[in-house]
């Protein structure tokens, strides 16, 4: 089973899919999916730090700023 963000309200939630999430598989639950992630850290990640945050926008962003113990990159 696979690592997905999915959007609840105006936060994400991760959890894991053994299928790739679709509209008819989890439109009632999710409004939107993201993954999948590499690893549970990324999906927790996209949870915890990925709503409205401009430095999230792929699953390797959140994978990298996940590595990195960070919500936000610092240069």
């Amino acid at each position: 089973m696979k690592w997905y963000a999915g959007l609840v309200g105006y936060k994400f939630v991760a959890f894991k899919s053994a299928s790739t999430p679709d509209e008819k598989s989890h439109g009632q639950i999710y409004r939107a999916t993201i993954g999948p992630f590499r690893t549970k850290r990324g999906a927790k990640w996209a949870e915890t730090y990925g709503f409205l945050n401009p430095n999230f926008q792929t699953v390797n962003d959140a994978e990298r700023m996940a590595r990195n113990n960070t919500g936000i990159p610092t240069n």
